[in-house]
């Protein structure tokens, strides 16, 4: 079977990705190296899809969370149970974006062809269980009934977010209370493990460790509310899956659930967009200009603001250190991103 080169993807606008790859680049190469070796199997299939996925790339923010957060607590960060947990967060990842885009008939991830239209969605459910799986069997070596309770409730957590999800879609009457619910589940939780997780096998202290999980958790928040921005006003090339899908999808996110309490004459035309799953009847720039022009944009952007600066105070804790000067520096990267 063919195989596939790496795509090769930008972590973090320019400046901070110099210096966080001045830091980890080589522990960031041994989580590939680790990925490829995990992702492995005697069964022909499983190395192919597992190939297909690793060479789709990946931002890899989150096992950077976690060897970030392990040195800055005095780990080791390129010890090899640090580089192990590291891989085992990417592959969940990995596989709750295989089982989302089947659940949301999403035909493009990271610039190519999704899993699951490429080969199926039977065949993307069996490699998503797989992965998890995998992480599972990866993350026993380490032998902590405490990482272990973190990673189970963790799935799920992420399992229940989809679920809650699936139950509003299509709902105009979502709550600002439910859309955190469903984003905490979904994304914040899975940061604030990396990151809680790098602590542990740091040695941290208990209230290094706690300060670590709510960083990630502060992290998670504000990375997701910039992502919902960004699926409104980027577009396809910029983002690495089709732009704008969430409301056709029938997601009402913050921006939109704002829009809609200031301008409540609009319900009809939203609900339009959903069920047709088309912008005919609203297209996405009117949207985009009627957010900009309520100063709605904004209000989130200071919305996702106010969560990195709960996230940098969480740091203050920690030690001095060009670690933690980096978990600092993603932060800015998460408000002012624009992919």
């Amino acid at each position: 079977m063919q195989s596939f080169a790496p795509i090769k993807e930008k972590l973090f606008p320019a400046a901070a990705a110099k210096q966080i790859f001045g830091l980890i680049g080589e522990e960031l190469s041994l989580v590939e190296a680790e990925f490829q070796d995990q992702a492995s199997s005697n069964i022909q299939v499983i190395n192919y899809l597992g190939d297909y996925l690793r060479a789709s790339g990946g931002k890899r923010v989150r096992p950077a969370l976690l060897i970030l957060a392990n040195y800055a607590v005095g780990g080791t960060g390129n010890a090899d149970n640090v580089i192990r947990l590291a891989t085992v967060m990417e592959m969940l990842h990995t596989a709750t974006l295989v089982h989302d885009d089947i659940i949301d008939n999403a035909d493009v991830r990271r610039n190519r062809t999704s899993i699951n239209a490429r080969f199926g969605n039977h065949t993307a459910v069996l490699m998503g269980d797989w992965l998890y799986m995998s992480a599972f069997q990866t993350s026993l070596k380490e032998r902590s009934l405490e990482i272990l309770d973190i990673l189970t409730r963790l799935t799920r957590k992420m399992t229940e977010g989809e679920l809650i999800q699936m139950t509003l879609i299509g709902s105009l009457s979502i709550t600002e209370n439910d859309y955190f619910d469903i984003l905490r589940r979904k994304t914040a939780y899975l940061f604030s493990a990396c990151c809680e997780i790098g602590a542990i096998l740091g040695g941290a202290t208990r209230e290094e460790q706690t300060a670590l999980a709510n960083y990630g958790m502060e992290l998670g928040v504000a990375f997701q509310l910039s992502d919902d921005i960004l699926d409104l006003t980027s577009d396809a090339e910029k983002l690495g899956k089709a732009a704008g899908t969430d409301l056709l999808e029938g997601k009402l996110t913050l921006p939109l659930i704002s829009l809609l309490q200031k301008h409540p004459e609009l319900k009809p035309r939203l609900e339009k967009v959903m069920l047709d799953g088309d912008y005919a009847h609203l297209t996405r720039e009117e949207l985009k200009e009627r957010l900009d022009t309520n100063g709605t944009l904004n209000e989130i952007k200071l919305v996702a603001e106010g969560y990195v600066d709960r996230a940098r105070k969480s740091l203050d804790v920690l030690r001095e250190s060009e670690y933690r000067s980096c978990l600092e520096d993603t932060l800015g990267f998460v408000t002012k991103r624009n992919n």
